[in-house]
């Protein structure tokens, strides 16, 4: 198979992720690409507890993470790639690394304004969702796979929380 998804979800590793997700699409294995989690033993050891047996959980740097991704893109089983921001997807993107982006939970806090129920916006992270867009990946945002997916246009100009 592939990485089937390549998330934005400041929350990592969580129920939404591994059983929204994971379950409908098969996966086999996660890409969690952070620099702090790929720094520390002790959060690495919490995701995986998050995670359910049979998948398997991989970690890296935003640096690292590129050199590894072919390896993923050949395993035969379904792997979704995740990152907690949208700077570290688009220095993914950046490298060539992704084509198609989620925007899957980007939560309140100071300075970020209300897109959607589950998408909170800074103006420079709208700028990077659109610099994303500009430089070819497409950018939806959808919490579970059975929501409709929301343009990017519609998600930054048009959507109703």
């Amino acid at each position: 198979m592939t990485l089937v998804l390549n998330r934005i979800d400041d929350r990592l590793i969580h129920g939404q992720v591994v059983v929204g997700w994971g379950q409908p699409l098969g996966v086999g294995f996660v890409v969690l690409v952070d620099d702090e989690v790929a720094a520390s033993d002790w959060e690495q050891e919490l995701y995986r507890m998050g995670v359910p047996p049979g998948v398997d959980l991989y970690f890296h740097s935003v640096a690292d993470a590129p050199e590894h991704l072919e390896r993923y893109r050949a395993d035969a089983r379904p792997g979704i790639l995740l990152t907690g921001d949208i700077e570290s997807m688009r220095r993914l993107a950046d490298r060539g690394a992704v084509k198609a982006v989620n925007v899957g939970g980007i939560h309140h806090r100071p300075g970020r304004e209300q897109k959607l129920r589950y998408v909170f916006l800074t103006p420079a992270e709208e700028q990077a969702l659109r610099d994303l867009a500009a430089g070819g990946v497409a950018v939806t945002a959808q919490d579970v796979p059975s929501a409709r997916p929301i343009a990017l246009d519609e998600l930054l100009d048009g959507a109703k929380p």
